[in-house]
């Protein structure tokens, strides 16, 4: 029975999950930070960027598994399910072995774009040569974590990423004021926490009763005409990724372009918004979740109740992040800067922050509806066409300056809800006949 019990159960442990990896972030700053040479904070900065963005890539592993996880579980398909298990890890494996081999002229051309200067690029250097080979296991990660959230198991996703960040946290604090590594400790700390982290998700699949037989009598790796239909799937979520991470980076790109202190306020502001992201997208999973399983159980009514709980769910949240912006926005651009002139622009580009969630929210939530329903092809779609007026807004709104900018990124999320809210309605009414 879904009801708002079951909702928050799903989104709940998803909030906190996400709250942890901002945490682990700080965590690797500070201790770079109190070292005596500023070049190992902005190297770590710098190489953890570039890895950042590469990794943000490959979420469609985590948004393909989730939807698909989801109705399996809902038509009780326990061999595809163990299946589209193998699939994601067999996936993540050949991605995550290949940036290991591509490590040279992904760490070349990744740093050269970033603008390494001398003094840091070896050091940057350095934490990439060990980072990366990492990266098998945090894509393996975005499997397992995709895969728990579709069939409902939110809190081993965070069991899964409480281990990782807290270890990784731990192993910062041993490694580099304790060991006196310096970059490379940090890059250490991160590969082995994800290398843990992976072995405990594939530990908690195989105690469940009967995964490990399933797994062992599974055959064919795909079904006749799975593999088609994962490929079509992955393409459209990488190509809908990429067209959201453009957007944020030409925002950044056009903050700097306006001058450091524009930079300096825009990136406090948007480090408001990303922790409001995170208790957003915990509706957004639980979305994934039920909008799936009811679609693989072809239960209509089922369906008409996650889409209700989980939409209202969102907006209160939103709601309430907007009501925590009002009251503490000022007292959090303090914390984050002393300097009087970026304090007082913060403010000024306050309230679009404050309105981005009260906006935004339905995005989010048509995000986690349509990945649940793996329309994939929609979400393409309707991401390159925002993305597009997202362009032709900023170049509308140029003569008012930051204030245009950050209107046009309003504008994007707006125009992201409503394109998915049509599509919705379409595929609702064929919905409505499900047995």
């Amino acid at each position: 029975m879904i009801n708002h019990r079951r909702v928050l159960a799903i989104a709940i442990p998803m909030i906190l999950s996400g709250m942890t990896i901002p945490l682990a972030g700080m965590v690797d700053t500070a201790v770079m930070g109190h070292l005596d040479d500023a070049r190992y904070l902005a190297a770590v900065a710098l190489a953890s960027s570039l890895f950042a963005f590469l990794f943000m890539v490959f979420n469609f592993l985590r948004m393909g598994v989730t939807g698909r996880a989801a109705q399996f579980s809902g038509a009780a398909d326990d061999a595809a399910l163990a299946r589209l298990l193998l699939q994601g890890l067999v996936i993540a494996w050949v991605i995550g072995l290949a940036l290991i081999l591509l490590q040279t002229p992904l760490a070349r051309a990744g740093l050269g774009l970033m603008g390494a200067s001398p003094l840091v690029e070896p050091e940057a250097q350095r934490y990439f040569a060990i980072r990366i080979y990492g990266a098998p296991f945090l894509l393996g990660i975005y499997v397992l974590t995709g895969w728990f959230i579709g069939v409902q198991q939110p809190r081993r996703v965070l069991a899964l990423l409480l281990l990782s960040n807290g270890l990784n946290a731990l192993l910062d604090l041993l490694f580099v004021p304790l060991l006196g590594m310096r970059a490379d400790g940090v890059a250490l700390a991160t590969v082995l926490a994800e290398v843990t982290a992976f072995s405990f998700g594939c530990w908690l699949l195989l105690r469940q009763r009967g995964m490990g037989a399933r797994l062992w009598r599974i055959g064919r790796l795909f079904a006749p005409g799975e593999a088609r239909q994962l490929l079509q799937l992955n393409r459209d979520l990488f190509l809908r990724t990429i067209a959201l991470m453009i957007v944020f980076t030409f925002f950044t790109a056009q903050g700097a372009r306006q001058g450091d202190l524009i930079l300096a306020a825009n990136a406090i502001l948007l480090n408001m918004f990303v922790l409001a992201a995170y208790g957003l997208d915990g509706f957004a999973y639980a979305a994934e979740a039920l909008v799936g399983h009811a679609l693989g159980d072809r239960n209509a009514p089922a369906l008409r109740r996650a889409l209700r709980l989980t939409a209202s769910w969102s907006l209160m949240q939103a709601l309430l992040i907007a009501f925590v912006f009002i009251v503490i926005g000022g007292w959090w651009i303090d914390l984050l800067t002393s300097l009087g002139e970026i304090r007082e622009l913060a403010r000024d580009y306050l309230p679009w922050v404050i309105a981005l969630p009260l906006v935004a929210f339905a995005a989010f939530w048509l995000d986690g509806v349509f990945v649940g329903a793996t329309l994939s092809a929609d979400m393409r779609n309707t991401m390159l066409l925002s993305t597009t007026l997202f362009f032709a807004a900023w170049w509308l709104l140029l003569p008012l300056g930051n204030h245009g900018l950050w209107l046009a990124m309003l504008l994007f999320f707006a125009l992201r809800g409503v394109l998915l809210g049509f599509r919705l309605r379409r595929h609702y009414l064929q919905w409505r006949e499900l047995a």
